[in-house]
């Protein structure tokens, strides 16, 4: 069981870093942090649509896993203490 929360952890961590990788590389909408930081300008210019529609999608299936490895991380703690 405790090889199986490391992996997790491992797993949690490196999904962090590209959740907020992935997240980081979208398109400002404008008006944000993104205007302020230049991304004004380069949204006139826009990109492929099917990069952003995969990028969008590897940004959930991302988030979606995430989500999963804490609920698992969470279901470990839970019941690691009763056993």
């Amino acid at each position: 069981m405790e090889i199986l929360k490391i992996v997790l952890l491992v797993l949690l961590a490196i999904t962090s870093l590209l959740l907020t990788f992935l997240i980081l590389l979208h398109k400002g909408r404008g008006g944000g942090m993104s205007d302020m930081f230049g991304g004004g300008m380069t949204s006139s210019m826009g990109s492929s649509g099917v990069a952003e529609r995969n990028l969008n999608r590897f940004t959930v299936i991302l988030g979606l896993s995430w989500g999963a490895v804490i609920i698992a991380l969470g279901l470990i703690q839970r019941f690691a203490g009763e056993a």
